[in-house]
């Protein structure tokens, strides 16, 4: 979420002359549930399926649940915010985010624990696109609006990280449950702050058209597409399940297509899609999040299942990795400014694939510093690497008026990559896990994998426009 609309452009909606920090405390703490629940299930994922006799299917569901529906309903989201309101748009999504934390909490099998999940992603789309949007709207003075969407920034890499550390702590000590129910006393709390203390609006039209068909059959096409995916691990292609689920997903993605291509006002314009940066900057965001959130999963389920940590220990195992990403993503600013995004992008994946093949050669004896820290730091450095120019790609040669909406395609696109890319490299890990019977074969058969996805993720990188050359100084006559 952290690149989640970055290029909205602030407005003159309701300035406060002398703004507080009520708005931008709200906003931060906001984003921080919502990147947290990204990470903070991976760690607990073992504790969940003992105690919830959950396949290895259900236990990749528990994530994607999550993130499907997220990507699948973030535009709409944020479209509901601009028509009805901010604030009552976000406060909507803070009480589902928070209620079907609750549920998930009180969970007694994993299908309900899915479904939780799954209302838990619904409300996080209609909650993350608000903080932003409130910032700009309410910060009138540029230097102040900036501090704020500074700060906004550098929660979501906070939270990544803490996601990691806190699903250790909480997993190890009152149980895997207070993963989910720690959203709720901090989503009662933010409600509470919204309904008193955010700005209110009413919102660009009420009268408007809003595309809820465009929602639906975008998240149907990409629940079916990661459910086929998912039953590979114990069945072929042709399967009637497997095939009929893909061939579903494809006839709705196509009808999909046909809504946005034929609406008076579609989800996603497809316009946008003229730009070749854009589409190839897209698709390095599905890269990114299929490699990010199949390299959390995997990781995790191998320190825990395989070397035998505790959940605490996992927790601070993975922390070099989102460190690393967090410290690349800074230090790279520089050279795209000085090189462009297409020279970083590739390096970023290069090294990204390099840590990934070095990370599939651990074995059922590996030791910490050769198996885990080293590939997982050079990892995190190249898929940090990454993060900023995929951002510049995806969301530059379009015009200003789709500036916002293209930044929203983009973290859908990543939040969908995480999805798809995480059911089919555990479907190649189940497969290879059977005809092994070895798991850790298996986790790097998957591994292997996103290896060969990121080295797709850098070909692809190479067809992205050149930068321009900066025109030189004219010398001055006589």
């Amino acid at each position: 979420m952290k690149d989640s609309l970055v290029n909205a452009a602030p407005t003159a909606e309701q300035p406060r002359s002398t703004p507080g920090w009520t708005v931008a405390v709200v906003a931060c703490a906001a984003q921080f549930m919502v990147v947290l629940d990204t990470t903070i299930v991976n760690v607990a994922l073992p504790s969940m399926r003992a105690d919830l006799h959950l396949t290895s299917a259900g236990q990749q569901w528990v994530i994607n649940a999550y993130l499907l529906s997220f990507a699948g309903f973030l535009m709409l989201g944020g479209r509901a915010g601009d028509l009805f309101g901010r604030r009552r748009m976000f406060t909507a999504g803070l009480v589902v985010f928070t209620l079907a934390g609750l549920l998930g909490g009180l969970a007694t099998s994993g299908p309900l624990l899915i479904a939780a999940r799954t209302f838990q992603g619904l409300g996080a789309a209609f909650l993350a696109p608000a903080p932003l949007a409130l910032i700009n709207s309410h910060y009138a003075d540029p230097r102040t609006r900036n501090r704020a969407i500074a700060a906004w920034s550098a929660t979501a890499t906070a939270a990544g990280s803490c996601g990691i550390l806190f699903g250790g702590l909480l997993t190890d000590g009152p149980g895997w449950r207070w993963v989910m129910f720690v959203n709720v006393p901090i989503g009662a709390a933010l409600v509470a702050v919204a309904l008193r203390a955010l700005p209110g609006d009413d919102g660009a039209g009420r009268g408007r058209a809003l595309d809820v068909p465009g929602a639906v059959l975008v998240t149907a096409a990409l629940s079916c597409a990661s459910y086929g995916l998912s039953e590979l691990e114990g069945r072929s292609w042709a399967s009637p399940l497997t095939g009929g689920m893909l061939a579903l997903a494809a006839v709705l993605l196509v009808a999909f297509v046909l809504v946005e291509a034929r609406g008076e006002q579609p989800l996603m314009p497809l316009r946008i899609f003229r730009s070749r940066s854009l589409v190839l900057g897209n698709a390095a965001a599905l890269a990114v999040g299929a490699v990010t959130t199949s390299v959390m999963y995997f990781i995790t389920l191998y320190l825990q299942h395989v070397l035998g940590y505790t959940p605490m220990r996992a927790g601070l195992a993975m922390l070099p990795l989102t460190v690393a990403i967090a410290v690349s993503s800074l230090l790279v600013r520089r050279v795209v400014q000085a090189v462009g995004a297409r020279l970083p992008l590739v390096v970023g994946w290069l090294l990204t694939a390099g840590g990934l093949l070095w990370q599939s050669r651990f074995g059922v004896d590996g030791g910490f510093v050769v198996d885990v820290l080293g590939p997982g730091v050079l990892i995190g450095l190249g898929l940090g690497t990454t993060v900023l120019p995929m951002t510049i790609a995806a969301t530059s040669g379009v015009p200003a008026r789709d500036a916002g909406l293209a930044s929203a395609v983009m973290n859908s696109a990543r939040q969908m990559g995480g999805g798809l890319g995480l059911a089919a490299l555990n479907a190649l890990a189940g497969a290879a896990a059977v005809t092994a019977a070895a798991t850790v074969r298996g986790y790097a058969a998957a591994l292997t994998g996103a290896a060969g996805l990121a080295l797709c993720a850098a070909v692809l990188a190479l067809l992205m426009p050149s930068p321009q050359p900066k025109p030189k100084p004219e010398p001055e006559p006589g």
